[in-house]
């Protein structure tokens, strides 16, 4: 290839190509090499202690962010010197891709109980639409995996200083599967919240449903976002014989009142 920069066209041995044209060309070669180099190992290495979840011991952070798929966003995220809180920060840039996200694995000792039936998040948004991740951790949601991702929305409002912080309940019953951005079909998958182990966060083009996440709640071309989170639960049925000990409890307490 030689270049003419009197002409600004390139000559090949198939003719001349406009600069434009050109670069056309090399733009998915750029992809391909962020694909190559993203290190996604490192990233795991690297990851942040934050936020306990049935355990005594902070959950580890790593990132996962579009650069795996040859996009340009950055997640930054952080943790409160405490760890007690995660910051999960960064730059979305929507050209060859459209998202971030934070994962944290379950440690090996630790799973959720069969009768958990919800999460409760606490946190301190933006104003944009988030997206709470749950997997096997094997890869789940991927394109060439064979079980989906579980995600469901959280709906952000601006937070200021001296404002409240959040909770939102996120029933299990709500989470939709996908493979990446694309849903699946709810009726072919079953969440059963025992194989569940990892736990992410994500700000995505998409929304759980896999409809586009609109630019007021998430933004145009390239800009920052931020997001804390302060804590994570599981909230758990009570079984019959514990709803039995309640209502005896109260009845026994009312009686005593008169």
């Amino acid at each position: 290839i030689e270049f003419d920069q009197r002409r600004t066209k390139t000559t090949t041995k198939h003719g001349n190509l406009s600069t434009r044209s050109l670069l056309f060309l090399l733009k998915p070669m750029g992809n391909i090499f962020r694909m190559a180099t993203y290190d996604r190992s490192a990233n795991i290495a690297n990851a942040i202690p934050a936020l306990e979840l049935l355990g005594p011991s902070p959950l580890k952070w790593h990132r996962l962010d579009d650069g795996v798929m040859g996009g340009r966003s950055e997640t930054l995220h952080q943790a409160s010197s405490s760890s007690s809180s995660l910051h999960f920060t960064g730059n979305i840039n929507t050209s060859g891709g459209g998202f971030t996200s934070i994962r944290a694995p379950l440690p090996p000792d630790v799973k959720f109980p069969a009768n958990a039936e919800a999460l409760k998040v606490t946190f301190r948004g933006d104003g944009k639409t988030y997206k709470f991740l749950l997997s096997d951790g094997k890869g789940a949601g991927g394109p060439s995996s064979r079980s989906p991702s579980w995600q469901h929305d959280i709906p952000t409002k601006k937070y200021k200083d001296g404002d409240e912080p959040d909770v939102q309940v996120l029933s299990l019953e709500d989470f939709l599967p996908s493979f990446g951005p694309r849903p699946a079909n709810a009726g072919d998958y079953e969440l059963d919240i025992t194989d569940m182990r990892e736990i992410g966060l994500m700000l995505s083009l998409k929304l759980s449903n896999g409809k586009p996440n609109p630019p007021e709640t998430f933004g145009v071309g390239q800009f920052g976002f931020s997001l804390w989170v302060d804590k994570i639960e599981v909230v758990s049925k009570k079984d019959e014989k514990e709803e039995a000990d309640t209502c005896d409890q109260q009845d026994e307490s009312g009686k005593n009142e008169e």
